[in-house]
């Protein structure tokens, strides 16, 4: 981890947005111990950047197309990068487990305050032990993310030598169909060659909930809850579907919306 120099500070800015990108620059511009700073929309060109002009600190958006924010640290060296930033619009449990590494952020959006109280504290952490301790930390970071499964944010449709695409968050709800499934996406069914249960560990927990053994449903696509009989339960979907909630995952969509059923 390259230590800030006390002739100032060569500020380089990475963040896929050009508005975001101008306010933190605007705010850098503001401190007197800011002598440069440069920008970059994408993090290919901010590895290029940090091996040529050698910033001493970088302001790091951590979701980005293509190479995101981890991903450029990964492939600088974190012991190689300069004082790192992390920019985010991470929710709450994805910052405690930054602030549990020690790590310093701006979570989106943020006051000018928040921005001049992070500045000062970067000024404070100059000495050697500081940053080889930070740079021990994001690798520990990096290292816990590769730990964490991919989720899929689009699949890949092949039908007669085309290829087409199907955004995850907008299908409704997939239903099993032996060595396929089928997506039940804006009213229309689309076959996808993949087994119920190896597409579930690929989609985020979050959004998508087991339901039976033979259907996951978009929790974002629920209208109601109707009960029948022995414990189970019918979803009514926005599309107008009517996937069966089996008694085996009830526990489960219990647990999920925060009450009994």
């Amino acid at each position: 981890m390259i230590a800030l120099p006390p002739d100032g500070i060569r500020a380089l800015i990475v963040d896929d947005e050009m508005p975001a990108r101008q306010r933190i620059s605007d705010l850098l511009s503001l401190d007197p111990d800011v002598c440069s700073i440069q920008q970059a929309g994408d993090g290919e060109t901010a590895v290029q950047m940090i091996l040529s002009e050698k910033p001493n600190m970088v302001l790091l958006d951590v979701q980005m197309p293509e190479l995101n924010g981890l991903e450029v640290i990964e492939a600088i060296g974190s012991e190689s990068m300069p004082f790192t930033v992390f920019v985010t619009a991470y929710d709450q449990h994805a910052i405690r487990a930054f602030e549990a590494n020690a790590l310093d952020y701006l979570l989106k959006p943020f006051s000018d305050e928040r921005f001049e109280t992070m500045l000062n504290k970067v000024k404070s952490r100059r000495n050697d032990l500081h940053l080889r301790e930070f740079g021990q930390n994001i690798a520990r970071v990096i290292v816990a993310q590769a730990t964490e499964p991919r989720r899929l944010e689009r699949l890949a449709i092949k039908t007669d030598g085309i290829t087409r695409f199907v955004r995850v968050k907008d299908v409704d709800w997939i239903e099993a169909a032996g060595v396929y499934v089928t997506l039940h996406t804006s009213g229309k069914e689309i076959l996808y060659r993949a087994s119920l249960t190896n597409l579930e560990q690929s989609l985020e927990p979050s959004r998508f909930l087991r339901i039976h053994r033979s259907a996951i449903v978009n929790i974002e696509s629920i209208v109601q809850l109707e009960p029948l009989s022995h414990g189970e339960f019918e979803l009514l979907l926005k599309d107008g579907s009517r996937p069966r909630v089996s008694r085996t995952y009830r526990n489960s969509m219990e647990k999920r919306i925060g009450q009994r059923l």
